[in-house]
Order: structure tokens, then C-alpha cells, then sequence
């Protein structure tokens, strides 16, 4: 319900924008006379001279409101065109022509002779005769008709964009969901492998899977995520899986430098890599390790994960986790990122991710 009444909001503000500018040229009409009067430094601006100006334009406004309600919504924006032009022509000459017989017959009037201020007895708004402004009131639905494809344009190109950002929206909340059960799938599976060797060591997995529950229910619910508390949850699976390796495997996770305080990034990015070394890198009978280096440099947060290789392992290139953290990439970043995988080593796998992270306000503005 709030997607949907964000997108109507964000429509309607081409609407707005065209009944204002309407709103404008029109109020600009109806003061012309007045400013006019000002601008021939008369003493006194005279009502009936006003009015008169007025009463000419009123054939246009009720035209104008014609066809901005009914004509140009209902004829021309279905492809209606033979029956908007047929119909426009003939509420034109159905306007203007009685009025020019009428004005042409009242002066003929006892009262008319004097009365000095209708301009050779016409009432339209010019003195032009009544085909003359049927060629104008059609210039003037054209233009109305021009203005209102424009921001009808307007308006169906920020549907498109903002149906195009939810859709992007819905698709990595999707791959980013999908990441989680493939990651608990394979910790429950580590856990159930300790309970029967070693329950203490169980006990103490269970209590770091809460931690890490906890982070991915709740705090990578944002779009970003602060990028200590991304450090700390790296920090609880290493934790995690020291306790199922115990010291058979070199595991290293280096921060260099301090980090920034306010420096936020894109939740579950990097421990998809980490969680990838440790399931291809690590063998049960042959030395093995897991190095993680993380730094931020020139506005980007840099990691680096380095895992042995062993004959007779296969790597895992298109997995669900690997595969689904590019696509994320590329709906976050775009071209903005650098992922490079470098498997020309034979016994190293080298994986390293830099993105753009996002300051705070109070930190963009120093």
C-alpha cells in the first residue's frame, strides 16, 4: 500500500505543474486590461471597460475548459482524431458565429447607437470575424493540446522510472533474502556436525548463530548497514568457524587502519566471499587458511579474501550465494564497483570486492 501510494503522489506532480501554468496565462489575461489601463497613466481604472475585455475572453475560457476536460481526455489522448477535429470545428462556429449575429444585430438597437463601448459590434477578442476566430480558438486548443502531451509525457516517464526502481528494489531484496537461507543452511549443517563431537563446542555455535540471527533479521533490514556493524558480523562467523576448526586452519581477519565512523555499505555483501573460503578453501588432511583483509581507501571499502586451494577441490563459480551477490552488485553499483577473482594461483583463490561506501549528512558536509 505505501509503494503504491508513493508512486500516485510522485504521478500527480506533473498535474499540478500544468493546471498551475494554466492557472497563470490565464490570471495574466484577466489583468491585462487592468495593467494596461496603468500603463496609459490613466486616473481611474473603469469597470466597464474591464468587463468588456472580459466578456471577449470568456468565449475562450469556456473553449479552454472544454476541451481541457473533455475534448483532449476523451477524444484525442484515445486516437478519437476525426471526431475531436469534426467536433472541435463544430463547437467553434457554434460559439462564435451567434455570437457575432448577435452583436451585429444589437447595435441596430434604440440604445445600442450610443453606447460607445462595444468595438464594432463584436464580442469575441479580437474584431476579427467569426471563421477568423474559429482559426484562432483551434490554435489555442492546439495549444493547450501541445501542453498537455508534454506533461503527460512527463508523467509516464516518472511511472516508468519509479516502477523501474521498485522493480530493481524487489529484485535484490529478493537475491539478497535468498542469500540468507543458503548461509544458515550451511551453519545449522556445521552445527549438526559438532553436537555429536563436541556439545560445548555446539552450545558456543549456537550462541554466535544468535548474533549473527539477529543481525540479519533486523539490522540488514536498511538498504545500507553501518559498515562496523558489517565487520561484526564477519567477525562472529570467523568466531563460528574457529570453533568447528579449532587451529587445523590459519584463519586471519585483518582491519587495516581505523574505519570510519559513519561510512555505511549494502548488508551481506562481503560474507558471501568468506563464507565461500572457508567451504572451498578448508581441508580436513592438508594445511589450509583463510586470510580477510579489509580497508577503506579514496571513499571505497576494500576486501580481499584469500583461501588455499587443494587438488581435487572443486570451486564453486556459479553457486547461489557468488552468483546471486553480482547481480546485487550490479543493481547497487552498476559500473561503480570492481570485483576481481583471481584463480591463476594452484593453491590460492583470491577474491577481491571494492565498493563505494555512503557517508552520513553530518560527515558529507564537513
Amino acid at each position: 500500500m505505501s509503494i503504491f501510494v508513493r508512486m500516485r503522489t510522485n504521478t500527480n506532480k506533473p498535474l499540478i505543474g500544468e493546471n498551475l501554468l494554466y492557472f497563470l496565462v490565464w490570471a495574466m489575461a484577466l489583468l491585462v486590461p487592468i495593467l494596461n489601463s496603468k500603463m496609459m497613466s490613466e486616473e481611474h481604472v473603469y469597470l466597464v471597460n474591464v468587463l468588456l475585455v472580459w466578456s471577449k475572453l470568456l468565449p475562450y475560457i469556456i473553449i479552454f475548459f472544454i476541451n481541457n476536460t473533455i475534448l483532449a481526455p476523451q477524444l484525442l489522448f484515445k486516437r478519437r482524431y476525426v471526431a475531436y477535429v469534426l467536433i472541435s470545428i463544430a463547437m467553434l462556429a457554434a460559439i462564435f458565429y451567434p455570437i457575432e449575429y448577435y452583436m451585429d444585430n444589437i447595435k441596430h438597437l434604440p440604445y445600442a447607437a450610443s453606447d460607445s463601448q462595444i468595438v464594432h459590434g463584436r464580442a469575441a477578442f479580437t474584431d476579427l470575424t467569426w471563421y477568423w476566430n474559429v482559426l484562432l480558438g483551434l490554435f489555442m486548443m492546439g495549444a493547450n493540446c501541445s501542453i498537455k502531451l508534454i506533461f503527460r509525457s512527463i508523467q509516464n516517464e516518472q511511472k516508468l522510472i519509479e516502477m523501474e526502481r521498485h522493480s530493481l528494489q524487489a529484485e535484490m531484496d529478493y537475491l539478497k533474502y535468498q542469500i540468507n537461507p543458503h548461509f544458515f543452511m550451511n551453519t545449522l549443517n556445521n552445527i549438526h556436525a559438532m553436537v555429536d563431537i563436541d556439545p560445548e563446542a555446539a552450545k558456543a555455535t549456537v550462541i554466535e548463530l544468535s548474533k549473527m540471527m539477529r543481525y540479519v533479521l533486523y539490522d540488514s533490514e536498511n538498504a545500507h548497514t553501518n559498515l562496523l556493524q558489517e565487520v561484526r558480523f564477519i567477525e562472529n562467523y570467523i568466531a563460528l568457524m574457529r570453533i568447528r576448526y579449532m587451529s587445523d586452519v590459519d584463519v586471519r581477519f585483518n582491519v587495516h587502519n581505523p574505519l570510519p565512523m559513519d561510512a555505511k555499505v549494502p548488508p551481506l555483501l562481503m560474507i558471501v566471499f568468506v563464507e565461500n573460503a572457508f567451504k572451498h578453501g578448508v581441508s580436513y588432511n592438508k594445511p589450509s587458511y583463510v586470510h580477510i583483509d579489509l580497508c577503506c581507501k579514496d571513499g571505497n571499502a576494500i576486501c580481499e579474501v584469500r583461501n588455499s586451494r587443494h587438488k581435487g577441490m572443486k570451486v564453486e563459480k556459479g553457486g547461489i550465494g557468488l552468483e546471486n551477490v553480482r547481480k546485487r552488485l550490479d543493481i547497487l553499483f552498476g559500473h561503480n564497483y570492481k570485483l576481481d577473482i583471481d584463480e591463476s594461483q594452484e593453491n590460492e583463490y583470491k577474491v577481491k570486492l571494492s565498493i563505494p561506501m555512503i557517508y552520513d549528512k553530518v560527515h558529507s558536509n564537513r
